[in-house]
């Protein structure tokens, strides 16, 4: 039996794309807060959503641990708990529903809660954590349990009803400064075995995840921040680096993803990163996020020292035009030469891509799709527009919304406001430029393979693959050009200042 019982509601069983890919990682956020409250003497337990199956595990763990405190703290370092998935929010709410209904004091953490404190609030939950949430949490809960005698609206970062009813909304909660003086994830709550045998199962090897920083203080319009804003904070690189040595003697991963918004920022940061891991030897191959404008070539030797096998730059789009109404700051040709500088280092380049922004027209998308044939990213992720509250995006199309305004899944993909084109468009070119992708790639891969008469099996794989995508292409091309030709419903005139919606007849996006 525990005091705290600490969840999430991100459920990868209801997440049919990343279901499918197989790939889950530990809840970091959930794993934060349950360290820094065992530091100040909670006995905490921990329901990992993230790989259960449906919210009765999450019943059956209330049952077990008859907890005094349900908390679900979501995990701001998880991009799908960011984007407020219907279904998530869905299971968030029935599990505080069900921890209510056993008298547990019921608690939750995270951007949506964050943006919609009355929907958790009515839903089940008492207090809602607003922001950066560790040391909030640890404040409420000394003063629900009697070790402090802080009154409730004095404690910054809260939300929750009065005796009155009406909401009680109390000062904003400073962000955490120095990150060093976090304790190190819960790990040990985790079963690392389960996540394991996932993993090798399907790919052979094993990834675990860890940040270096928290928050983001560039300005993409269509980014939204609720939890950290504009604020930037970073571990010191010899705090990682300890962290990367704990995780090699404990649990022997094969690769490391660092789920950071933004990694090595701090000037000079990568570089002693890099010196570190290998004076202590425990460089792990592994993944990071960058920003294009901020790779050049002591960045990329300087990767490729510290063992990074994998970038992935938010990229967006080929169209300046498109990536100046974003205010994305960067420009095509820092795409261009980020990855040339990282792919001649030996490191692969990932390509997260946005279709559907406002006034983006079939050249718009015909520049996004000829960056991707000419740089030949190693990887692509492919998105819709997705307007989320406290974003000037947001606030720019928030009169075109209707009662649908988060996604369902991670595949939904759907065109929430006046877009160019119908979400049918959207759906198709996400297809169109998978197979156009999966064709390139395959075939560079059986390229690579030719000095042999005999295709390994995983030649014969990509063989297959190439024979599919190429002969299904065609058709799905055709779909995409007659989808073209109906504009989104009810579109009407834009913003001024954005670049102006396609003519009747689109130029053929491939």
């Amino acid at each position: 039996m525990s005091e705290v019982l600490l969840g999430q509601s991100y459920y990868l069983k209801f997440d049919p794309k990343l279901w499918t890919a197989q790939q889950p990682y530990a809840p970091l956020g959930t794993l934060y807060a349950a360290a820094h409250l065992r530091g100040h003497g909670y006995a905490v337990a921990l329901f990992d959503a993230m790989i259960a199956a449906s919210e009765a595990e999450w019943t059956a763990a209330l049952e077990r641990e008859a907890p005094r405190f349900a908390v679900l703290y979501e995990d701001s370092f998880n991009y799908l708990s960011k984007m407020c998935l219907l279904r998530m929010r869905e299971a968030g709410l029935a599990m505080l529903a069900t921890a209510h209904a056993r008298g547990c004091t019921t608690i939750v953490s995270g951007s949506d809660a964050t943006d919609h404190p009355e929907q958790y609030l009515d839903g089940g939950a008492d207090f809602v954590l607003v922001g950066e949430g560790e040391v909030t949490l640890r404040e409420l809960l000394d003063a629900l349990s009697g070790r402090s005698d802080a009154a409730l609206d004095r404690i910054s970062g809260l939300c929750f009803r009065g005796a009155d009813g009406r909401i009680v909304r109390t000062a904003a909660r400073s962000l955490v400064r120095d990150l060093d003086t976090l304790a190190f994830p819960a790990r040990d709550l985790v079963d690392v075995d389960r996540y394991r045998r996932i993993w090798t199962a399907r790919h052979g090897s094993f990834s675990m995840n860890l940040v270096t920083t928290r928050g983001c203080p560039y300005h993409c319009n269509w980014c939204a921040k609720p939890i950290y804003g504009q604020r930037y904070t970073v571990r010191s690189a010899a705090n990682v680096v300890g962290e990367m040595a704990e995780l090699q003697r404990a649990y022997r991963p094969d690769h490391l993803w660092f789920a950071d918004d933004l990694f090595g920022l701090k000037p000079g940061w990568i570089e002693q990163f890099a010196d570190l891991v290998i004076r202590e030897g425990c460089a792990i191959p592994f993944k990071c996020l960058l920003r294009a404008d901020l790779v050049d070539e002591g960045i990329a030797a300087a990767l490729a020292r510290a063992r990074c096998r994998t970038v992935w730059i938010g990229a967006e789009s080929g169209s300046q035009r498109v990536l100046d109404a974003m205010e994305k700051g960067t420009t095509v040709e820092q795409i261009y030469r980020a990855t040339r500088l990282l792919q001649n280092v030996g490191i692969e380049v990932g390509f997260f891509l946005q279709f559907g922004y406002p006034g983006e027209t079939a050249a718009d998308i015909d520049k996004t799709l000829t960056m991707v044939r000419e740089c030949q990213p190693d990887d692509i992720g492919v998105s819709v527009s997705y307007p989320l509250p406290g974003t000037k995006f947001h606030e720019r199309v928030v009169a075109q919304l209707g009662g649908k305004r988060n996604w369902t899944d991670s595949n939904d993909l759907a065109m929430m406001y006046r877009g160019t084109y119908s979400t049918d468009f959207y759906r198709k070119l996400y297809a169109v430029v998978h197979k156009e992708f999966r064709i390139r790639k395959a075939r560079r891969a059986l390229a690579g393979r030719c000095d042999s008469w005999r295709l390994r099996r995983e030649g014969i794989r990509e063989a297959a693959a190439l024979v599919y995508h190429a002969v299904t292409l065609p058709v799905e091309r055709l779909h995409l050009r007659r989808l073209a030709r109906s504009p989104h419903q009810g579109l009407e005139r834009l913003e001024p200042g954005m670049p102006q919606p396609l003519a009747a007849r689109p130029s053929d996006p491939r």
